[in-house]
This record gives C-alpha cells, sequence and structure tokens, in this order.
C-alpha cells in the first residue's frame, strides 16, 4: 500500500488554499482526481482543472455519505426557495476525511428544535456556528414541505420560535 503523504504536504502539492492559520486535518482523493480535505474551519477541495472550493463548516447544511457507492454528498445552507448548492465525490478511501467532517458539522449546530406550524408540517429553528466560535451565531429556519414562509400564521411561528430559542441560549 503505498505511504499517505502528510495533510500538510497534501496543501502545497495540490493547490488547497487555506487561510493563515488553517491546516489540513484529514484529506482523501477523489476518482475523478480531486483532492478534498478538511480544515478546523472548513471542507476544501482542489479540482483536477484548477478549480476549488472552501465551504465553513457552518454552511454544510448536510454531508451524506453512501457506503455502498461510495460517493459523499455535501449540500451548502441556501437561502428558501433556492436550489442549495451541492457538491459530490467518489472515494474508494475517505481515510479520516468522513469523520472529521461529521465531527465538525455536529460542532457547528448550537441548537435545532422543530415547530409544528399546520399539524406535523412545520419549521426547524437552528443556531450555527463557525467550530472555532470565532463568527457570531447564525440563526437560520428550513422549513418543511408545504409551509410557505412567506404566509403570516407561518411567519409569526417562526418569529415566537427563534425568540423562544434565544432566550432558552441567552441571547437576547
Amino acid at each position: 500500500m503505498p505511504r499517505m503523504p502528510r495533510p500538510g504536504a497534501v496543501r502545497d502539492r495540490h493547490g488547497l488554499t487555506l487561510p493563515r492559520g488553517e491546516r489540513v486535518l484529514a484529506w482523501a482523493r477523489a476518482a475523478d482526481g480531486s483532492v478534498v480535505a478538511g480544515s478546523r474551519d472548513a471542507l476544501h477541495a482542489a479540482e483536477p482543472d484548477g478549480g476549488t472550493l472552501r465551504i465553513a463548516w457552518e454552511q454544510v447544511e448536510a454531508a451524506d455519505w453512501d457506503q455502498d457507492t461510495g460517493v459523499l454528498r455535501v449540500s451548502e445552507v441556501g437561502a428558501w426557495g433556492s436550489a442549495r448548492p451541492e457538491h459530490a465525490w467518489t472515494f474508494e478511501d475517505t481515510g479520516r476525511l468522513l469523520e472529521l467532517v461529521r465531527e465538525r458539522v455536529t460542532a457547528s449546530v448550537l441548537f435545532q428544535r422543530h415547530v409544528p406550524v399546520a399539524g406535523r408540517r412545520g419549521l426547524r429553528v437552528i443556531a450555527r456556528r463557525a467550530p472555532s466560535g470565532a463568527a457570531p451565531v447564525q440563526w437560520v429556519y428550513e422549513y418543511d414541505e408545504g409551509l410557505d414562509p412567506d404566509d403570516p400564521t407561518v411567519r409569526a411561528s417562526a418569529a415566537a420560535a427563534l425568540a423562544q430559542a434565544r432566550e432558552q441560549l441567552g441571547e437576547l
């Protein structure tokens, strides 16, 4: 089995652009030649065509691993009604990358609660922050299918749920 380069060497060798102070903690090479790496603050990818990608952990809405196909699918937080950016990579071996992705995304979620609005349909109030704690708390809503965020009842429920969540976290 070939020896895996150290994470720092991966950054230099594959054109990963990391801000000062960030370092690669885990990485893997995708089947298409992309290098996908995780740092304390973000998921990074260097594509074979020279393109790069950086997604802060608090901007990762979901990261799903399909063990049968070897596909890691990452979707970003987005605006209601707009398509969420989604990225997918196929791996033969992910090394420690999956473990890091799970840990970092989970660490970015401070609070999450589902609030029923119409029967079982409702919305989620979510508080996220960079795992480093350097950025302010970011509050977002996720609406169940069939709810209209512009409906006055939904808006009132969302506002009340947000106020309650902020009070519960001590953030008035």
